[in-house]
């Protein structure tokens, strides 16, 4: 009996040490999770807005944004993935506290003819619309960053008000030192799932504001695949490499096709959001397909659907794919925003050190797509810097091709990119 009573003991005590080590493991998490600049939000409340009915303007004008964008952004032998979404709402919210020509060119870029007044009211409908459902996930967070030194850098009040009314961004003031450096990657992973663990490797001198944008996609297809679905097969990439590949086989029943390519439109669960696939023709490079795309045209190849059997085989893949947009967005039309000496944000605030400029546009995504469905998660940074430093048919997915994650309520690209390769 005391062997047996010694025994109970020595369990009992063993699981209660396991326990406070447990509880003391998740108090360190949460210490490492947890955000320690100071919420500026917590005195300004998000004002109700009336939003803007998402029309033809703002689809087709968007639409433009979104090809022009991934056109600049690839790398002709490269995996690449882009968010139009991501990178608009950071700018849109960056271009809150632009003025004269450098608003001028950002809302010319990002709207066409459309206003930032009016993109704002625009993007408030068009974000509150998306989908987010079990099973098919889809979520979005907005927050500021900026230095807390009040004899160098003063921020608009105004210029927050109306990214907590449109973005609901949190804004954080913070001493833009180590722990900024982790309160803003820990934000990173928290808010894409963990699927991008971080967006800075440092803080500037010169840095003192970051505005960012995380998305995060997760749904599984309407139809999960079976394993009698998949099957090796020969994925051949753009350098003339043969993959030995996990191939996906399903019969859809949207079928795409243009002069030059086909493809398919494939449902997630619910049918708010659908995966699209566009294999350019044999005697077609894909990199001339992509240059030759538009707005208007890829809306248009959606709209043209027909509806007619599809056997659709697609590898799984994965990757992730990191861009800098900074001469991509002075090519489309806004380089006073990054320009030091031009640049005008003063509705976003004042440095005691000079001009309020533009720094830095970071984009970072990844995607993953198996037998359950697709992961896809996006981050987009916008450092603002002052002047203190400058600087039956039949489509088998087996060679490179273009896809895209859209929003089936407008056909707008949520997620848009390329497969070039797939490694084992």
């Amino acid at each position: 009996m005391k062997n047996t009573r010694r025994l109970i003991i020595s369990a009992l005590t063993l699981l209660l040490i396991a326990a406070m080590m447990l509880t003391t493991f998740a108090s360190c998490s949460a210490i490492i999770m947890q955000v320690k600049a100071d919420n500026l939000m917590k005195g300004i409340s998000a004002k109700a807005v009336s939003g803007k009915v998402v029309d033809d303007k703002f689809i087709n004008n968007t639409a433009d944004f979104s090809i022009e964008l991934f056109k600049k952004s690839i790398e002709e032998d490269k995996n690449s993935l882009i968010s139009p979404l991501s990178v608009m709402l950071a700018l849109s919210m960056t271009a809150n506290g632009a003025d004269n020509e450098t608003l001028t060119q950002m809302q010319a870029v990002l709207g066409g003819d459309i206003t930032i007044d009016e993109l704002n009211e625009y993007l408030y409908t068009y974000v509150k619309n998306l989908s987010n459902e079990e099973k098919s996930k889809f979520k979005i967070a907005n927050s500021i960053w900026f230095r807390d030194d009040e004899g160098r850098l003063t921020v608009e009040k105004d210029f927050l008000q109306k990214n907590a009314d449109y973005y609901n961004a949190a804004a954080y003031k913070s001493a833009f030192d180590n722990q900024t450096l982790s309160d803003i990657n820990n934000w990173v992973n928290k808010n894409t799932d963990g699927m991008i663990d971080k967006i800075l490797d440092e803080i500037r001198d010169d840095a003192v504001m970051y505005l960012i944008n995380a998305i995060v996609f997760d749904a599984e297809w309407k139809e999960i695949y079976n394993k009698d679905n998949i099957s090796e097969g020969i994925f051949n990439s753009y350098d003339g490499s043969k993959r030995n590949v996990e191939f996906m086989v399903s019969e859809e029943s949207k079928y795409l096709e243009d002069s030059k390519a086909t493809g398919f439109i494939k449902p997630y669960v619910n049918d708010k959001y659908s995966f699209i696939a566009i294999l350019p023709n044999e005697d077609v490079n894909i990199n001339e397909y992509i240059n030759s795309m538009s707005g208007e045209n890829f809306l248009n190849l959606l709209k043209s659907s027909e509806n007619i059997a599809v056997n659709a085989t697609m590898p799984k893949f994965s990757y992730d794919y990191k861009v800098t947009m900074n001469d991509i967005l002075k090519e489309m039309g806004m380089p006073i925003a990054f320009d030091a000496g031009s640049a005008d944000f003063n509705k976003l605030g004042k440095s005691s050190r000079g001009n309020i400029f533009i720094g830095d546009v970071l984009h970072k995504t990844f995607i993953s797509v198996d037998e359950r469905g697709t992961k896809a998660g996006a981050v987009t940074k916008v450092e603002m810097r002052d002047e203190s430093y400058v600087e039956t048919k039949n489509v088998k997915l087996d060679r490179p091709f273009v896809y895209a994650i859209i929003d089936n309520s407008t056909n707008l690209p949520i997620f848009i990119g390329m497969v070039m390769d797939i490694q084992g």
